[in-house]
């Protein structure tokens, strides 16, 4: 029974650190995220600052990515950036910070 009960706290240990650090990977591509269409925007470096924070937070809306697509979807709406490059820039901005914590 004991070797259950330490088996148990390292699968839960395992599985806690693993939740954290796609947190911080969602995180970290959400900022890259939201440092690209500061870009795109033409914004100075104190609206970029309050825009990464504003694409950060739409990430609680639900689970997934979803909201975060729909935020940026919306705010370059009329900027000729097609869904498929949003996504692509999703997957490649991804890529570079799991690049960050491994």
């Amino acid at each position: 029974m004991e070797k259950f009960d330490e088996r148990k706290k390292s699968f839960e240990k395992k599985f806690a650190h693993d939740e954290e650090l796609k947190f911080k990977v969602a995180a970290k591509r959400n900022k890259y995220l939201g440092q690209w269409v500061s870009q795109k925007l033409g914004y100075d470096e104190n609206k970029e600052k309050e825009y990464i924070q504003s694409v950060i937070k739409s990430d609680f809306q639900e689970a997934g990515d979803e909201d975060v697509f729909r935020k940026i979807q919306a705010d370059l709406k009329g900027h000729n950036i097609s869904d498929e490059d949003i996504r692509k820039k999703m997957n490649e901005f991804n890529e570079k910070s799991k690049g960050t914590f491994i």
